[in-house]
């Protein structure tokens, strides 16, 4: 399923954006500059090769998309399913489990329930899946870093695309139809710069950084069913752990407060 939010903000500020060009009577092709493009699209690709191993360049290009298309968790749900695995454990026992994690798909949480199924003490456990965790953060940071680099080297390669404009312009006085194409190319590509800084990059970082933020919430709230569910606490104590998780819905008496 599509971040639809994403998608209609991405279209949005593409549209507000030719709108202003054609109604403040310009014409969108001149936006259209194959140097600026080869100035500031090769430059930041060309540092990155440097900068990274390719492989990581190209998976991490891959990893954008999650702003497009990663849709929002249902921690709720998530909650029900470590409640029902914890009433499953105190009734049937902890092997029964086993069983049960066949048919899980978030791979964090099966590795969890075979750890109980394996009888690893419940210090252990905790200790293993925020190991997990940790390491989990530390690579969504990295692809974060990645992004916040790209939006720190545009407006820069915006600028040399720039000075290279006005270095052939000064150097290109004396042909006046030579001053507009290269004056051109300094404009356009400080705006290619700007544009793919805060268009692109900027807002591909605040998500990345939004959804790893979520998915921490939820293997720390898996950990504490996890660990609930070893120490056999009972599942009316752990729903009411679990559910210090969620975002709590205001209640009018709330929202009344809150007026007043």
């Amino acid at each position: 399923m599509n971040n639809f939010g994403a998608v209609l903000g991405f279209a949005l500020g593409l549209g507000f954006i030719l709108s202003a060009i054609i109604l403040g009577g310009g014409n969108v092709g001149l936006f259209y500059n194959i140097p600026s493009i080869m100035i500031v699209f090769g430059g930041i690709f060309s540092v990155l090769l440097i900068s990274y191993p390719i492989v990581q360049v190209f998976n991490n290009f891959k990893v954008a998309r999650l702003t497009l298309t990663a849709s929002p968790h249902d921690n709720a749900e998530i909650v029900d399913n470590i409640i029902n695995l914890t009433q499953t454990a105190r009734r049937d026992g902890l092997l029964v489990l086993e069983q049960v994690a066949n048919s899980v798909e978030d791979p964090f949480l099966k590795k969890g329930i075979y750890l109980v199924v394996d009888g690893v003490d419940a210090e252990q456990v905790r200790e293993i899946l925020e190991l997990d965790l940790l390491l989990l953060e530390k690579r969504h940071q990295k692809t974060q870093k990645f992004w916040e680099n790209i939006s720190d080297l545009a407006p820069a390669w915006g600028m040399i695309g720039t000075l290279v404009g006005l270095i052939n312009m000064l150097a290109e006085l004396n042909d006046p139809s030579a001053i507009g194409p290269q004056m051109s190319v300094a404009l356009v590509t400080t705006f290619y710069g700007v544009f793919v800084a805060n268009y692109i990059a900027t807002p591909i970082v605040i998500s990345l950084r939004n959804q790893t933020d979520d998915e921490i919430l939820i293997k720390q709230m898996i950990i504490e069913g996890i660990v609930s569910i070893q120490v056999g606490e009972n599942p009316y104590v752990t729903e009411a752990k679990l559910k210090t998780f969620l975002t709590p819905v205001p209640t009018e008496n709330a929202k009344f407060q809150q007026e007043n």
